[in-house]
């Protein structure tokens, strides 16, 4: 029986007509797909999915408009080329995110270059403060002692503590321009 026949057969859901016609076209489907996909193991997958798919669609064949073999090989062509797109584009996407990976956003890069510039500012204000200023200062804002505890660590009295923060930070705003 030619592949026509058996393609008719097929669409009333005769399963020996497949098992024929399976025999007369895989070789051919795997040869086109093999060609368009080039990787072996693809190729046997995207091949057993045209077998698979003419199963299912054997119905839409219309023998009127060509031969049962170019039906089939159309089907494996264009599900071929499918899988090279898909393929293509899951690289592309890939590729993509590596590269977004590897380069920070300018946004990002803008905002780490800013926060550097802005504590380069600040620790030049901060060696302006007397010794004793900057290191009342540094103690509650770097190390986040509370002002009870700076006073603990240095061995002063609170009131001396806090004053000495309200003169530095009076000091880091002037020379901050009234940002901080």
């Amino acid at each position: 029986m030619e592949a026509d026949e058996l393609l008719v057969l097929v669409a009333g859901g005769d399963q020996k007509a497949f098992e024929q016609l399976y025999g007369l076209v895989s070789g051919p489907v795997f040869g086109l797909v093999r060609r368009v996909v080039r990787d072996p193991a693809q190729s046997e997958e995207v091949a057993q999915e045209v077998l698979l798919e003419l199963w299912r669609s054997a119905s839409r064949f219309d023998p009127g408009r060509g031969s049962a073999l170019s039906w089939v090989l159309t089907l494996a062509h264009r599900r071929a080329v499918d899988r090279v797109r898909s393929a293509r584009a899951a690289g592309e996407r890939e590729q993509r995110e590596a590269q977004r990976a590897h380069h920070p956003a300018f946004d990002q890069v803008s905002e780490e270059v800013e926060a550097g510039l802005e504590r380069e500012w600040v620790r030049r204000c901060l060696d302006r403060l007397t010794a004793l200023q900057r290191q009342s200062v540094t103690l509650a804002y770097y190390d986040g002692y509370t002002y009870r505890e700076v006073a603990e660590r240095l061995s002063l009295p609170l009131g001396t503590v806090k004053t000495r923060m309200r003169d530095g930070l009076t000091q880091l705003r002037k020379c901050l321009g009234g940002v901080a």
